[in-house]
């Protein structure tokens, strides 16, 4: 085994040293994470000296001592002298790659089954043991699996794992992340890494597809046998998460093996007093598999999600069910200076899902160009919400990008293939989103996706954004931005259309469409305009305006046009962009919090936003920003209810000046579950110039008292 000159680590080394202890030839899985040795240097040759340290998970900016320049900056697209060839590439300069080292000590014989599992790094994995080559894999955002059973020795073992130090470090054909919102790529192991010790036959993967109607579940077991011949019945043990009560199980007749050999069981399982998944009950089981020698365990939940073929409208357990919800960008939060180890603490993560469902209302989102660490699933599985989760692919449409990526359909499909099997027991996921749009002159991303999707027993949703290949129950992905229009007012909504567009291709009306990205209202944590929105807020409110004025537009514009595409039912799911983004003086968008670390809401934010994502909410369908003196109009108010229990209440009309009513009126409704009713009020005519405030409110809804409001002149 190598030795490197670093006594300044010895006692860090005692800490790093892993303890590998062994139960017989059952599973053992080992975390790594923690404190590792890390040092940067070239592609193919292990550094001497290790004098920096960083935890694991996390970014490369965590590393202490810092590394110089570490994820230098790409050059700014905006420049006027920049071409895609200048602002594409990531080089690094100083460094190809960032090693990562620690030790690790197995007091017994290495079993049939010794793999390392790294489940997401930045930019492509080599691992070494004791100073030899075990493995690679380029793939950034799924897991890369190695067989170490050939490198560990008894006793103390070095583990060293270099990562691309940006993404000019892939090949040109392997996704490698790229934005055209982002300045900064960040290399680095950014997920958990395992080392899972194991009998043989091994239990390389299983998939539960839950079929709700019949209370049973499919359970579909990948084994692998190492060994020479062999033999072994499975067992299969459902039991509810939380209680640990057993629902179901199975037990297979003896499975005979060849050496090296892979057999599938595809079984099915009752399952007793079945409890359904949702957000609003978010019931989880757990399933145990086990055989001779090895044994598993996932979670899941009994949870069907996919589209009325008639309404195109979304359909959870077989019921009706509207997506309200946002977006995580948070390949962009890691280059925010805030960003540090945020990600990585699961009790904030949990705390910012709690604060989507208790003070937004929004039961779903979409991990935009990029996937998070692996317990932000779980997380999301036990909080209750259904993930757009959408592969890191952002390369344009040839009618506005000349610089087009090309990518390899067989490598792209294996990617794929590992990302879904990574995700394929989540409740919480219920559509595939190939990439962002993207339309590519060669079909890879369409033939990518007809390769896999057979491989998903529950037949979930694919969204592939610009292409026009699409199955019945595929999405089209929507980002009708209108006030991409820097001249675009609030009075315009009046004459938009109710069909929404917001893709290379016309909306065909023959699809269910999903509203993922809409505003165009960005402003900075401090309130200055994003470089896409600044000559946007010179038009609304002038070049003087004052933070709080900018606020209040932001917020009451992106409720307006929040209740505009819910209350029109013309989409099955509309989704704010962005609930964590990052803070950049240059950057192109942002998120809505003024403190990010304790997740406080920018308050204007939480006063307009979070009612227009009501479940039983409204429009005010008026658009004016004027309104001439004596003049009397009829205030159209479209009310939906998302729920499936009727709600009968007072609706509450209030005309004020200056936080003074001036006129008010009320009247009762009923609306039935999941329905819509188009009502109104008459506002008499107003004689007296000034501004004016048209408040109109549920009252007493199941999310409390619901207001839609408008503001306009006399």
């Amino acid at each position: 085994m190598r030795k490197y000159p670093i006594p300044v680590f010895l006692a860090l080394y005692s800490l790093l040293l892993i303890q590998c202890n062994q139960g017989g030839n059952r599973r053992n899985t080992i975390s790594l994470n923690g404190t590792w040795q890390i040092a940067e240097g070239k592609k193919d040759i292990i550094p001497p000296v290790f004098n920096h340290t960083i935890p694991v998970p996390g970014q490369i900016l965590l590393a202490e001592p810092a590394f110089e320049n570490a994820a230098p900056d790409v050059p700014d697209r905006n420049s006027p002298d920049m071409s895609p060839n200048d602002y594409y590439p990531q080089q690094d300069s100083l460094r190809d790659a960032y090693w990562y080292r620690r030790m690790i000590n197995i007091p017994k014989s290495i079993p049939d089954i010794a793999i390392l599992k790294v489940g997401k790094a930045m930019f492509g994995t080599k691992v070494f043991v004791n100073g030899t080559f075990a493995g690679e894999h380029l793939p950034s955002f799924t897991p890369g699996y190695f067989d170490l059973k050939n490198y560990l020795e008894k006793g103390d073992n070095e583990l060293v794992i270099a990562v691309g130090s940006c993404r000019n470090s892939l090949p040109a054909d392997v996704p490698d992340g790229f934005d055209y919102e982002k300045q900064r790529y960040i290399s680095g192991i950014f997920d958990n890494v395992d080392l899972i010790l194991s009998g043989s036959p091994f239990i390389r993967n299983v998939q539960v597809a839950p079929d709700i109607n019949k209370m049973e579940a499919r359970v579909q077991t990948t084994l692998f046998n190492s060994n020479g011949s062999a033999g072994s019945k499975v067992t299969f043990i459902i039991k509810e998460a939380k209680t640990g009560v057993i629902a179901g199980e199975y037990t297979t007749e003896k499975i005979s093996f060849n050496e090296n050999s892979e057999k599938v069981v595809d079984i099915v399982i009752p399952i007793t007093n079945c409890t359904l998944w949702s957000p609003e009950n978010p019931f989880l089981y757990t399933l145990e598999v086990s055989t001779s020698s090895d044994n598993y365990k996932t979670r899941f939940g009994m949870r069907e999600f996919k589209f009325d073929p008639v309404t195109h409208q979304g359909m959870l357990n077989g019921k009706p069910y509207f997506l309200r919800g946002t977006n995580i960008t948070l390949y962009r939060f890691f280059e925010d200076t805030l960003c540090g180890s945020l990600p990585w603490n699961y009790d904030w993560v949990r705390k910012m899902h709690k604060k989507f469902k208790e003070d937004m209302f929004w039961n779903s989102y979409r991990n935009c160009i990029g996937f998070p660490p692996e317990e932000w699933y779980n997380i999301a599985d036990e909080e209750g919400f259904l993930i757009q989760d959408e592969f890191p692919i952002w390369y344009g449409a040839p009618d506005w990008n000349t610089w087009i990526k090309k990518l390899d359909a067989e490598n792209l499909a294996e990617e794929y293939r590992e990302w879904m099997q990574e995700r394929w027991n989540h409740p919480s996921v219920v559509i595939w989103d190939s990439n962002n749009e993207t339309l590519l002159t060669e079909p890879s991303i369409d033939s990518a996706i007809a390769k896999v999707r057979p491989l998903d027993l529950s037949g979930r949703s694919w969204d592939n954004s610009y292409s026009t290949h699409r199955e019945a129950n595929d999405i089209f992905e929507s980002h009708p931005y209108h006030y991409s229009n820097p001249n675009f007012k609030l009075k315009d909504m009046a004459k938009a259309s109710i069909i929404p567009q917001g893709n290379n291709h016309k909306n065909p009306e023959t699809h269910p469409v999903i509203i993922n990205e809409y505003g165009w209202l960005w402003l900075n944590r401090d309130s200055r305009p994003t470089t896409l929105t600044k000559k946007l807020y010179e038009n609304l409110l002038g070049k003087s305006s004052t933070p709080e004025e900018r606020w209040e537009a932001y917020a009451r514009y992106t409720a307006a046009e929040t209740e505009f595409w819910r209350c029109h039912r013309q989409v099955a799911g509309v989704l704010h962009f962005t609930a964590l983004g990052y803070d950049r003086p240059d950057g192109q968008t942002c998120d809505n919090w003024i403190d990010v670390a304790n997740l406080v809401w920018e308050p204007q934010f939480y006063k307009y936003v979070r009612d227009a994502f009501a479940p039983v909410g409204l429009m005010i369908d008026f658009w004016d920003e004027s309104v001439s003196k004596g003049t009397k109009k009829r205030i159209p108010v479209i009310i939906i209810n998302d729920l499936e229990k009727e709600w009968s209440g007072m609706v509450s009309f209030r005309l004020l000046k200056d936080d003074k009513a001036v006129q008010e009126k009320q009247l009762s409704l009923l609306i039935k579950g999941y329905g819509r009713s188009e009502s109104g009020f008459t506002m008499n005519s107003v004689s007296e110039s000034g501004n004016y405030t048209i408040e109109v409110t549920l009252v007493n809804t199941p999310s409390g008292n619901i207001k839609s409001i408008r503001k306009f002149r006399i």
